[in-house]
């Protein structure tokens, strides 16, 4: 790490920020570093059967689909990668999430790709101590008026093997609706 930090400094220097290596190296030590949050996200490792619900637009009949998750680690315990796998629409569907804890902004971050798109999805969100919850908001292009919409997730943690995400996906008139609900179990 210590010649890692000796190049950022190098870098900041030659293009005019010159700081204090000392507290170059604490910021960005502090930065790389996995921390409690960072364990609870450690903590879902494992195999998860997903029962998921979705409703297509307001008011539609709702879709069952049942999944598998197998959720690890990597980057050295900075960053939570689901690998999700399942049948949807009489297709394989593979979806890959990666969730983290950003030590310098506070905020959780994550993403997702799937085999039914070409896009990322991105969010930031905050957890609620009280609630075991954490509430992202992103945004998605959405594939038929090309243009970005906003969506919102909720993820509960209702318990040590009990996780449940809703979705909350914005109608044409930019109305919210619940778009999808997925109850996770871990296997034991």
């Amino acid at each position: 790490m210590k010649k890692f930090l000796q190049v950022l400094l190098l870098a900041a220097v030659s293009q005019g920020f010159a700081q204090d290596q000392a507290a170059m190296e604490k910021a960005w030590a502090e930065y790389m570093a996995p921390g409690k949050i960072h364990a609870l996200l450690a903590s879902e490792t494992g195999t998860w059967d997903e029962e998921m619900t979705m409703w297509m637009m307001p008011g539609a009949a709702p879709e069952k689909y049942t999944m598998t998750c197998e959720i690890s680690m990597i980057m050295g315990g900075r960053y939570q990668q689901g690998i999700h796998r399942g049948t949807m629409m009489g297709m394989p569907f593979e979806g890959i999430s990666t969730v983290g804890y950003n030590n310098a902004s506070k905020k959780f971050e994550s993403t997702w790709i799937d085999n039914m798109g070409t896009g990322f999805m991105f969010m930031r969100g905050n957890y609620d101590v009280k609630t075991h919850q954490i509430t992202f908001n992103g945004d998605m292009m959405d594939p038929m008026t090309k243009t970005a919409k906003k969506f919102r997730e909720v993820y509960t943690m209702i318990d040590n093997d009990t996780r449940k995400m809703e979705m909350y996906d914005t109608d044409a008139s930019g109305k919210e609706y619940k778009s999808m609900e997925i109850l996770m179990k871990r296997r034991k």
